[in-house]
């Protein structure tokens, strides 16, 4: 009987920080996780006239930030595809590619949950796997505004057991144009290559 179960956990990872490997790693051992994959954004439809790190930068930083954990794998199936690129469409993918996977858990925080309704197909989102979800300081979500809007996920709402995450990408963008410290905010590995390659400056 096949019982692996996977997370998924998409992101800018602009870069990716302490809060992306907490969120990662308490799924993996609440939900009894076989590998959790990263899946760096190509092209998130929501940022589209943002400017964001090149994807080789991004993919660099999260591979990085994961080598040191054997369950953590990169996906690069949002980069291999013409945007844009939308949660549902990338979860059939990764359906396709790995079919031996019993249960899949879209990994999210607080925030992103309460705009739901507003993602492509969250209906279909909801087909392909349970959400797993970490609370956000200042975020509040009226769940049962939520469940009104989307029946399904009363039964597909995994709630994380992991401190609220009070700082973002964005922030961490910002200090280090401002010069502020990235120490024990991102993993020295990613600290690094934000200072060789000159981002965020």
């Amino acid at each position: 009987m096949n019982t692996s179960r996977f997370g998924i956990l998409g992101g800018s990872f602009d870069p990716p920080h302490y809060g992306h490997l907490a969120l990662a790693e308490t799924a993996r051992v609440q939900l009894e996780l076989s590998r959790v994959l990263f899946v760096p954004a190509g092209e998130p439809p929501h940022k589209r006239n943002r400017p964001m790190s090149s994807a080789e930068d991004r993919t660099a930083m999260t591979a990085a930030a994961i080598a040191d954990n054997p369950a953590f794998e990169l996906s690069r199936v949002d980069l291999e595809r013409p945007g844009p690129h939308y949660t549902v469409e990338m979860l059939a993918l990764l359906r396709v590619q790995s079919p031996e996977v019993a249960e899949w858990f879209f990994l999210l925080g607080e925030d992103a949950l309460r705009d739901l309704p507003l993602w492509r197909d969250p209906q279909g989102i909801l087909e392909q796997a349970s959400l797993a979800v970490m609370p956000r300081m200042g975020q509040h979500v009226d769940l049962a505004e939520l469940v009104a809007a989307l029946p399904p996920l009363a039964e597909r709402l995994v709630c994380l057991d992991i401190p609220p995450v009070d700082f973002s990408a964005t922030d961490l963008r910002r200090r280090v144009r401002e010069g502020l410290p990235l120490r024990y905010l991102v993993p020295p590995p990613v600290e690094a290559y934000i200072h060789a390659h000159g981002l965020y400056r």
